[in-house]
């Protein structure tokens, strides 16, 4: 938990390679590993407060329009070029910025965990700063142009989180592994 009152964490798709998107998009196509993110970044314990999801401006893009902004969730969007993106969408310049802003009134008391959703460089910057790293291993090797760095030291794999089954699914004929990293 950060000193902010609420933990922050990442959520991250990945093939075998560390690839993670191709031209904006994701390469695979997996209904329920999609669910599973919304059940994640959702869930809250406390009444009346709510997750917010942080991401990049390219990750924002590369939701379709009709999804924008993620319901149930306070959406932060990364650019220091874009400055607006319309009602219930919070723009910052920085990942800093966006975790302070979070952390003050009137958000403060709102927010019960922050999940950074992406892009890459976002990983990079803010994985440091998670408790805890989300990761679905997708068993397959696609064609990527945009990859996950490696987790930083300290980070440990678990199976503690009720929330989440840890044994290898099967969609579309694609495997893949939920796993969680703690520190």
């Amino acid at each position: 938990m950060s000193g902010k009152g609420y933990s922050v964490k990442a959520i991250v798709a990945m093939c075998s390679g560390r690839g993670i998107g191709k031209s904006g998009n994701l390469p695979w196509r997996l209904r329920k590993e999609l669910s599973h993110f919304a059940k994640l970044t959702t869930t809250v314990e406390q009444e009346g407060k709510k997750n917010a999801v942080i991401m990049g401006h390219n990750t924002w893009k590369s939701i379709p329009e009709k999804f924008r902004p993620l319901p149930k969730r306070i959406n932060v969007v990364l650019s220091r070029s874009v400055k607006d993106l319309g009602d219930n969408v919070i723009v910052c310049a920085s990942l800093q910025e966006a975790l302070g802003v979070l952390g003050e009134t009137p958000l403060k008391n709102d927010v019960e965990s922050v999940w950074v959703i992406g892009g890459s460089s976002v990983y990079a910057e803010a994985m440091s700063m998670c408790d805890a790293i989300y990761l679905t291993e997708v068993l397959k090797e696609y064609e990527c142009d945009t990859f996950l760095p490696e987790l930083p030291a300290g980070f440990k794999e678990t199976n503690d989180d009720p929330n989440v089954c840890y044994d290898v699914q099967e969609e579309a004929g694609v495997q893949y592994q939920y796993k969680v990293f703690k520190k």
